[in-house]
């Protein structure tokens, strides 16, 4: 990997991190923002406001789970958005 691949804007490592704390991110884009943050006081201390919120919405709503029918309708909302972009890219290519 070249020196290249590893430089990131301070704006898409910020972008990311709630990836990265959600260990959504492939090892790849985790080693980029790693990199990154360790090179970036500013990075790095916004990673550690975004860990220190996400330990505390965990801590103060991690047993809450949200009602049947609200996930039914997310679940519903989310296949129909992807099937109209799916649907627009087809659209925009033809």
């Amino acid at each position: 990997m070249s020196g290249d691949d590893m430089e990131l804007d301070c704006s898409a490592v910020l972008t990311d991190v709630w990836l990265m704390l959600d260990g959504e991110c492939d090892d790849a884009t985790r080693a980029r923002l790693q990199h990154h943050m360790d090179h970036c006081s500013p990075c790095i201390e916004a990673y550690g406001l975004e860990e220190k919120l996400k330990r505390l919405l965990s801590t103060k709503c991690g047993g809450d789970r949200a009602p049947d029918s609200l996930r039914e309708r997310l679940t519903l909302e989310i296949r129909r958005s992807v099937t109209i972009t799916e649907t627009r890219i087809e659209t925009g290519e033809a």
